[in-house]
């Protein structure tokens, strides 16, 4: 197995629920620290969402692996953050027999 490229700096962010002061709450998103990774683009489609239509893109993200419990360990709806571009993490699994580096599939919303 070649090692990946780590070539992009993504920043993870963690949804904080604040309380409105009314009985329900906001999401904040917290930065977790920056994460370089691999971004390989998947399979798309298009849907539509209260009458906009709205492209899904899929990606596999691969990065460095930290262990279970760590805060620099991505976990499914958290997202990484690309500049404007925004990433939700669907799904973490471990990429490699020696727990070398993670997978993160993760799914960009772009309205069209």
């Amino acid at each position: 197995m070649t090692a990946p490229r780590l070539n992009r700096p993504l920043r993870l962010e963690d949804p904080q629920a604040i309380g409105d002061g009314a009985g329900g709450f906001r999401i904040n998103w917290a930065q977790l620290g920056v994460l370089w990774a691999d971004v390989e683009a998947l399979s798309g489609r298009e849907t539509g969402r209260r009458g906009t239509p709205v492209s899904l893109q899929r990606y596999r993200i691969t990065l460095r692996a930290a262990p279970v419990g760590s805060p620099a360990r991505p976990k499914p709806d958290q997202r990484f953050r690309e500049g404007t571009r925004l990433f939700k993490i669907d799904a973490v699994a471990e990429h490699d027999r020696d727990g070398r580096y993670l997978t993160c599939l993760a799914t960009e919303e772009l309205a069209t």
